[in-house]
């Protein structure tokens, strides 16, 4: 019996060698390095190619290409505020009326998340001024806002690629020169909804 009793004692220490070894290993190379999350970052801008449609332009038979630029300041995983600002200035052709410009100046809230892998998606809502030059439109700067949406797609951490669309709303009374509005009814003020795209680059930091 008391044979039996030693041979057991003998073996309940040899059953934890094996793994005193290895926590021994472990507490000697280090535990292995949790996961790094992905960086976040407080602002981003954004520079690219910009079109607009030109529906306060009576008889514009085509919209205007330009510039698109931004700038968001994050506040937290999902909620920014976005300034959006466009210069359109080069049409496809020579159809429009008179020599037709846009620029505009946005501001709004932008709400945004990941959607799959390296896509993100976001919607805002955009609202400030806008101004037609080149055809006599009055005001010469009218109110506009709307609402648009988009997608980026990660090439690196700080690096993104989008493409944005909106629809912006604004007020002019188009065509003020009475030789490009003959009657009272083509000069009358109305809202005028232009549909914009953007393609740009994105840098955040």
């Amino acid at each position: 019996m008391k044979r039996k009793l030693l041979a057991i004692l003998a073996v309940v220490p040899a059953l934890f060698l094996p793994l005193a070894a290895t926590s021994q290993i472990i507490h000697e190379r280090g535990a292995a390095p949790a996961e790094k999350s992905a960086p976040t970052y407080k602002y981003e801008i954004s520079a690219g190619y910009g079109y607009t449609s030109l529906n306060q332009v009576d008889n514009s038979k085509n919209g205007l290409q330009g510039v698109d630029l931004s700038i968001t300041r994050d506040w937290g995983k999902f909620f920014g505020i976005i300034a959006d600002g466009g210069v359109y200035k080069y049409p496809y052709d020579a159809t429009n009326p008179g020599n037709p410009s846009v620029d505009s100046v946005l501001f709004g809230p932008v709400f945004h998340a990941n959607l799959y892998g390296r896509f993100d998606g976001f919607v805002r809502v955009l609202v400030g001024g806008e101004h037609t030059a080149g055809e006599n439109a009055t005001p010469k700067v009218s109110f506009a806002g709307g609402y648009g949406a988009g997608l980026d797609y990660k090439l690196s951490p700080r690096f993104f690629i989008r493409a944005s669309g909106d629809d912006i709303l604004s007020s002019f009374l188009a065509n003020a020169n009475p030789s490009l509005c003959p009657s009272s009814a083509d000069c009358s003020a109305n809202m005028r909804k232009n549909s914009r795209a953007a393609f740009a680059v994105v840098y955040k930091f």
